[in-house]
């Protein structure tokens, strides 16, 4: 039985990904003019970029802001990927633990 929601055979795409991969070229971002228009620094784009750092709820939200979509699209790609990671990362402890009935 597999402890992840989402059934993927593969990892969930990182939101770093969508971000290089989709937002920065539709709307012809460097990142230097991302980290720009949403008041951080360089080096927190290209942490999230090269998938090394996890999308906070703070960038889910300047993110929103500046695309005009939902922090809560960015934080459940986000979760999808930590919930894969941590279910590879503990998988055989999990499959241990037995599922309580209701009394």
């Amino acid at each position: 039985m597999a402890i992840h929601n989402s059934g993927l055979r593969r990892r969930p795409t990182h939101p770093g990904e969508m971000l290089r991969e989709d937002f920065m070229p539709d709307y012809g971002l460097t990142v230097s003019g991302l980290a720009e228009a949403i008041g951080v620094s360089r080096q927190s784009i290209n942490e999230i970029l090269r998938e090394r750092r996890a999308l906070s709820p703070e960038m889910a939200l300047r993110f929103s802001r500046l695309f005009g979509n939902s922090p809560e699209f960015w934080l459940n790609a986000q979760t999808a990927v930590d919930l894969w990671d941590a279910s590879r990362a503990i998988q055989k402890d999990v499959r241990r633990i037995r599922p309580l009935d209701a009394a």
